[in-house]
C-alpha cells in the first residue's frame, strides 16, 4: 500500500514509526507548520516532521487544505503533492487541521483517523485529558473511516485499555499511542485482504473532548477534593493544574484525594510536612505531593517545602498567575 500519514504530535509519530517499521510505503508526511518552542521561542518541527525526515521522506506543511479558505496557495500546494503520491489510504492522526472533502475523496480507500477513545464518547481534540478528568475507568483507540463530521465516521477497529487509578495524560497518552499504532497496522493488513467490517457509531453516548484551555489550570478549591485530584491528573503534563500563595504562583504535578471532613474553608492549609501539603475543599482534603515554583524543577513535597515556608492556617488562592517555563 502506498499510504500519506497526516499527524503532528507525539501521538501521530508513534504510528508512524510502526507503519515504516511493517514495511508500509510512505512517499508524503503532511504536518503542521513549525511552531515557536521553548525558551528561545525557536521554530521547531513537529516530532511526526522530525521523523519523516530522518527517513528521507517528502513533507508538506500547509497552514490550511481549503482551497477557497485563507491560504488557498497552501491548499493547492498541498492538493498536488496529495494527488502525486497516488495513495491507496491516508492515515491520520492528531493531525489538527480539518480535512475537506476533496482530501477524503483522494485515495482509493479514502481517510483513516487513529481517534484515542472509544467512540462516540469523547469525540473532539482532547479525549484523553476528559476521559481521565471525568474519572472514566477504561479508554481506548478506534480506527474510524473519515467523514465530514467531527469524529462521526465509521468505526473500523476498536480496543479497550482500562485507566489507571494513577494514570495521567501524559502516561495515559503513552500506552494509547503504541496501542494506536498497533491498531492501525492491524487495520491496514486486513484492508488489504478487503476484510474490514464498517460499524456505524452508535447514537447514544455521544460527548465532546473539548480542547485543553490554559485557564482551566487554576485550581478551584470549592470543588470536591477527588474531582480536584482528577484534574491535576488530567492536566499533567498540560496545562499543569495550579494555585497561589500571596501572589505566587505555584503548580501542582500529583495529588491524592482524602474523603475527610475539615470544616475549614477551601483553600485553608490543614498540615504541611513530608507527606503532603493537605489543603481543604469544597468537599473533602486534597493532599498535594509534587510541587514546581514559578521557573523551579519539580519537587517531592519534602524538598519543596525546604524552600517554601508554609503553614497550617495559609490559604492558597484559587485563580494564580501563570507559571513560567514550566
Amino acid at each position: 500500500m502506498n499510504i500519506i500519514f497526516a499527524g503532528t504530535p507525539e501521538f501521530a509519530s508513534v504510528a508512524l514509526a510502526r507503519l515504516l517499521a511493517a514495511g508500509f510505503r510512505v512517499p508524503l508526511v503532511l504536518s503542521q507548520p513549525d511552531r515557536p518552542a521553548g525558551r528561545g521561542m525557536k521554530l521547531q518541527a513537529s516530532p511526526v516532521k522530525q521523523l519523516a525526515l530522518e527517513h528521507h521522506i517528502a513533507v508538506a506543511q500547509p497552514r490550511s487544505l481549503r482551497l477557497d479558505g485563507k491560504y488557498p496557495d497552501d491548499a493547492a500546494a498541498a492538493r498536488e503533492a496529495i494527488e502525486a503520491a497516488r495513495a491507496d489510504v491516508m492515515v491520520v492522526a492528531a493531525y489538527g487541521l480539518i480535512l475537506p472533502q476533496w482530501v477524503l475523496d483522494v485515495p482509493r480507500l479514502g481517510c483513516l483517523n487513529i481517534h484515542a477513545s472509544l467512540l462516540p464518547r469523547w469525540r473532539g481534540a482532547a479525549p484523553i485529558h476528559r476521559a481521565i478528568e471525568a474519572g472514566d475507568t477504561e479508554t481506548g483507540v478506534t480506527i474510524m473511516q473519515m467523514d465530514a463530521g467531527l469524529d462521526t465516521g465509521d468505526m473500523l477497529l476498536e480496543e479497550r485499555l482500562p485507566i489507571r487509578a494513577e494514570d495521567t495524560t501524559g502516561s495515559l497518552h503513552d500506552r494509547l499511542a503504541v496501542l494506536g499504532g498497533r491498531l492501525i497496522v492491524e487495520a491496514l493488513e486486513i484492508a488489504a485482504c478487503g476484510g474490514l467490517t464498517a460499524r456505524k457509531q452508535p447514537l447514544e453516548g455521544v460527548t465532546y473532548a473539548h480542547k485543553i484551555e490554559k485557564a482551566e489550570a487554576a485550581i478551584d478549591w470549592s470543588a470536591p477534593a477527588e474531582t480536584l485530584a482528577r484534574r491535576v491528573r488530567a492536566f499533567n503534563p498540560f496545562p499543569g493544574a495550579a494555585t497561589a500563595l500571596a501572589g505566587e504562583a505555584i503548580k501542582v504535578w500529583t495529588a491524592r484525594a482524602e474523603d475527610t471532613a475539615s470544616g475549614r474553608a477551601p483553600g485553608e492549609v490543614l498540615a504541611a510536612d513530608a507527606q503532603g501539603i493537605r489543603v481543604a475543599t469544597g468537599a473533602g482534603v486534597l493532599v498535594l505531593t509534587e510541587l514546581q515554583r514559578a521557573g523551579g524543577k519539580r519537587l517531592a513535597v519534602a524538598d519543596f517545602l525546604r524552600g517554601f515556608a508554609l503553614a497550617p492556617g495559609q490559604v492558597l488562592d484559587a485563580a494564580p498567575p501563570r507559571v513560567e517555563g514550566s
